[in-house]
């Protein structure tokens, strides 16, 4: 498979992704088994503290997941993810998701996410697992 299908199939993804859009994530790159991402942190996502919410930097990592693990072109789906959350996200912090691939076979991949702020400091450590269903995005994939 291409970058270029990659592409298509997070295309495809992002476009139906209502919520990826409400955190007003930035595709940076993707390819097969890597995304990197960006976004900022508004007002309405931080919490009693004025802090971000915990949920913020999961979803981030959680979308970077998706991407990288469906570029492949099989579509698979999170079955187990954990975050480690290291420093706190303050408002308009601009912050990055990279996932990359640490482990694929035919059903399972094993992912790590690295989420970092402008200061390209640690914020979190996310790690997920997805499960490959077999079925192909693209038609034309062989």
């Amino acid at each position: 498979m291409s970058n270029s299908d990659s592409s298509r199939i997070v295309d495809l993804m992002y476009n139906n992704d209502a919520f990826s859009k409400w955190l007003g994530i930035e595709r940076i790159e993707e390819r097969e088994g890597y995304c990197k991402l960006k976004m900022t942190v508004r007002s309405e996502m931080l919490n009693g503290f004025g802090i971000a919410h915990g949920g913020i930097t999961y979803s981030l990592a959680d979308s970077a997941l998706a991407f990288a693990s469906n570029g492949h072109g099989i579509q698979s789906v999170s079955i187990e993810t954990v975050i480690s959350h290291l420093k706190k996200v303050n408002l308009d912090d601009t912050l990055f998701a990279e996932a990359e691939e640490i482990s694929l076979s035919s059903r399972i991949g094993i992912y790590d996410v690295r989420i970092t702020n402008e200061a390209e400091e640690t914020v979190a450590i996310f790690k997920g697992t997805v499960f490959r269903t077999g079925r192909r995005w693209l038609n034309d994939d062989k």
